[in-house]
């Protein structure tokens, strides 16, 4: 029985896939929570790959979310960090060997390569990898064979995947450690403003998430939503390196909802914080949105009680958390599986 759960959402998944390439994602109208594709759909193909973005879209994902970081000549790039030896074959490349260094990140000593240290040509020659590759490792089959892509490429590509479905395919990009960028004299958010007047973004096109409120604020003025990431300890970087004792926690009291409303449309917690808490109705009365992250099949992933068979790769009931979560009144769900996130949509 156990083995049996773990196929049905293999199956589901893959009949998804069949289904949208007959009857494009677009021939059904869409009731209930937005699905946001997770760097794509990472928990099937590598994040943030012209692939994983393309299956999202395929299956149903109505935005993709990219990660920005700068390169050297100041280029926005989506990966996952900055630090790039997880989710590249950079370690595989000689000429780059040299490279490797040690950074403080947000306060963290980080060791490996950055992409702030190699310009876009230098880093179109590497090639992505899977992140997570021993909980995923059907995963490392598509190793080598994506290249690092730029937030245009993912703007085009969100506009081509537009066109072919038949809806509008939002994109979801988020500034990464935007105070350390700021530093060292990369600034993401000019060069995001730029892109998205650049590409008339409207706000069914372009919604910028950060967890760093300082970064959200200069992006006001664009015409497209922002959107408030929380996170489950301690407080966002930007706050904390001027002084400011603001945590996560005070930004979701009431009071704390209240200011983001001032500046923001949506939060997003981590799906745990709406647990057994008023935060959901908190924020609907403040007038945000609310898209909890990060949705996962995986049991490791899982609360205790969806989880199913014994291994923490095994796959869970993830059916069941997002029908919770869609009973709750979530505005919108961040997942790694947005076929099951559809698949459990449609009830």
């Amino acid at each position: 029985m156990q083995l049996g759960r773990r196929s049905l959402l293999l199956a589901a998944a893959a009949g998804t896939a069949t289904a949208t390439t007959a009857v494009p994602a677009a021939a059904e109208p869409r009731t209930g929570p937005l699905v946001i594709g997770h760097r794509g759909a990472a928990g099937w193909r590598p994040e943030h790959t012209a692939a994983s973005y393309t299956y999202a879209v395929q299956t149903g994902a109505d935005w993709i979310e990219p990660d920005l970081v700068p390169t050297k000549d100041h280029v926005l790039v989506v990966r996952h960090e900055n630090e790039i030896s997880q989710t590249t074959d950079v370690a595989r490349h000689p000429e780059f060997a040299g490279r490797r260094t040690t950074k403080t990140v947000d306060g963290r000593s980080v060791t490996g390569w950055f992409t702030e240290d190699f310009t876009l040509a230098e880093l179109k020659t590497l090639r992505a990898v899977e992140r997570l590759p021993q909980v995923r490792n059907r995963n490392t089959v598509f190793d080598g064979r994506e290249e690092v892509m730029t937030f245009q490429e993912v703007v085009d590509l969100a506009r081509k995947l537009s066109k072919r479905h038949g809806r509008t395919i939002a994109v979801f990009p988020e500034t990464k450690h935007p105070t350390y960028f700021r530093s060292i004299g990369l600034p993401l958010e000019p060069k995001l403003a730029a892109a998205i007047r650049r590409g008339r973004l409207g706000p069914r096109e372009c919604v910028v998430q950060s967890f760093e409120p300082t970064s959200l604020k200069r992006m006001t003025g664009l015409g497209v939503p922002l959107w408030q990431a929380l996170g489950t300890s301690g407080g966002p970087y930007d706050l904390a390196s001027s002084g400011d004792p603001t945590t996560y926690r005070d930004m979701m009291t009431p009071a704390g909802l209240a200011r983001i409303a001032e500046y923001a449309d949506w939060i997003g917690p981590d799906k745990s914080s709406l647990a057994g808490t008023s935060l959901l109705a908190d924020a609907h009365a403040a007038g945000l949105r609310v898209g909890p992250y990060t949705f996962r099949a995986e049991n490791q992933f899982l609360p205790a009680e969806f989880r199913r068979g014994t291994g923490n790769t095994d796959f869970g009931d993830a059916f069941a958390e997002y029908a919770l979560y869609y009973r709750m009144g979530v505005d919108a769900v961040v997942t790694d599986f947005p076929d099951l996130a559809v698949i459990a949509r449609r009830g």
